[in-house]
């Protein structure tokens, strides 16, 4: 079992930056992958970032190549989600999660989840 806590959040104008912090409540073996997710109101959860433990490969979903960044203290216990050039669309919840045995920015391969931090970005 691993808990997860999100922070970080907050409310920015369009073109702003935010960093989400993730804090696991224990270290996280090389062979599992971590991720950032987010969820807009009426829209279905989706998978932004991925990050490798083992090998430190990271993924990114379209909407936020070039933009967003994950990352990991040394001591494998916090995530990060550099969020660069926001836009309103990024408004949403924002969610780590682990748990995952490969690179994935799929919900179902994740089983461990933080419990969000909101993210809204003004025009």
């Amino acid at each position: 079992q691993v808990q997860l806590v999100e922070s970080g959040g907050g409310s920015v104008q369009t073109g702003g930056s935010l960093r989400l912090s993730c804090a696991a409540s224990r270290y996280i073996d090389d062979n599992i992958c971590v991720g950032w997710f987010r969820q807009a109101p009426g829209k279905a959860r989706e998978g932004l970032a991925g990050l490798s433990l083992g090998n430190g490969k990271t993924r990114y979903a379209d909407s936020v190549v070039g933009r967003f960044t994950i990352s990991r203290d040394n001591t494998k216990t916090t995530f990060y989600l550099q969020m660069n050039s926001l836009k309103p669309e990024d408004t949403a919840m924002y969610y780590c999660a682990t748990g995952a045995y490969y690179l994935s920015l799929a919900v179902h391969d994740f089983t461990y989840w933080g419990q969000g931090t909101q993210v809204a970005v003004s025009s």
